[in-house]
């Protein structure tokens, strides 16, 4: 039996910002549209990326202005 694949990270708020990245779940539009296809390596690894871009976001919007 395979194993179980990782759910999606979509939260419904489903909008592209200008690098066609959702500003929701943080994946690109060439993720969100092979989601279904992917494996669970594949999943894993966009999941990934989709921390790390998260994580850049909320650094950058806490950083100070100067």
């Amino acid at each position: 039996m395979p194993g179980k694949l990782p759910a999606s990270p979509c939260v419904r708020n489903c909008c592209l910002d200008g690098r066609n990245t959702c500003v929701g779940c943080f994946r690109t539009l060439e993720e969100i549209t092979a989601w279904h296809g992917a494996d669970a390596a594949e999943r894993e690894d966009i999941l990934t990326r989709c921390a790390q871009r998260r994580a850049h976001a909320e650094a950058s919007q806490q950083a100070p202005k100067a």
